[in-house]
């Protein structure tokens, strides 16, 4: 599967997108939009390179 990279449409510019790991979950959000998250097994996410 190949991740979408296109740049997401609606964004404020100055919107701050953090991830972190919690309890063995990685969790990504944009913090400037209610809902706008996605969690996985740490386990599971790729890393840096695994994006490229």
């Amino acid at each position: 599967m190949t991740p979408d990279t296109a740049r997401a449409s609606g964004l404020a510019l100055d919107c701050e997108v953090m991830g972190s790991v919690d309890d063995d979950r990685f969790v990504i959000a944009a913090i400037c939009r209610d809902g706008a998250w996605l969690s996985m097994q740490a386990a599971e996410a790729l890393d840096l390179e695994g994006w490229r």
